[in-house]
């Protein structure tokens, strides 16, 4: 008996050991992330502004900016599910679902519609319909103090 307490709490003290190890790894590459935004941003901001002489090129600017706030947001979001885990042991299906919609999103602002096949298109729409589906679904399920609770 003595030796399934010890037993699990090293489990326990190993598995908090790897979660804080991986938040301080994911904080690094999240402020990693946000300098180099910064960096690339003030580089670009002289060179690309004047250079920039029609829409399409603007677009493709504000694309590339989009898709570097969009992988700091999906960062952030899974601190958000190491902390929740962190603190319950449990993973919220509405967290999971987040960070999946954030990373279609991404993946769709940096796609070249006008070379795709239709059914990629229609393919990628259907995912991106259905997780905001299971994400509305699983909100909606989820109201009151009860709200976020982990599957």
């Amino acid at each position: 008996m003595q030796e399934q307490k010890l037993g699990s709490r090293l489990t326990k003290r190993f598995e908090q050991c790897v979660l804080v190890a991986a938040q301080v790894l994911l904080m690094a590459v999240i402020l990693a992330m946000v300098i180099q935004l910064w960096a690339m941003f003030a580089s670009a901001l002289g060179d690309q502004l004047s250079n920039i002489d029609s829409v399409p090129e603007l677009m493709k600017s504000v694309q590339t900016a989009f898709s570097g706030l969009l992988l700091v947001i999906l960062g952030l979001e899974l601190m958000e599910t190491l902390r929740v885990y962190f603190k319950s042991h449990r993973i919220r299906l509405e967290t999971i679902l987040a960070v999946a919609i954030i990373a279609i999103g991404r993946h769709v602002i940096n796609l070249d519609v006008e070379h795709m096949a239709g059914s990629s298109l229609i393919g990628i729409a259907a995912i991106v319909l259905v997780l905001t589906a299971g994400y509305f679904l699983v909100r909606d399920k989820t109201v009151g103090p009860a709200r976020g609770d982990a599957i």
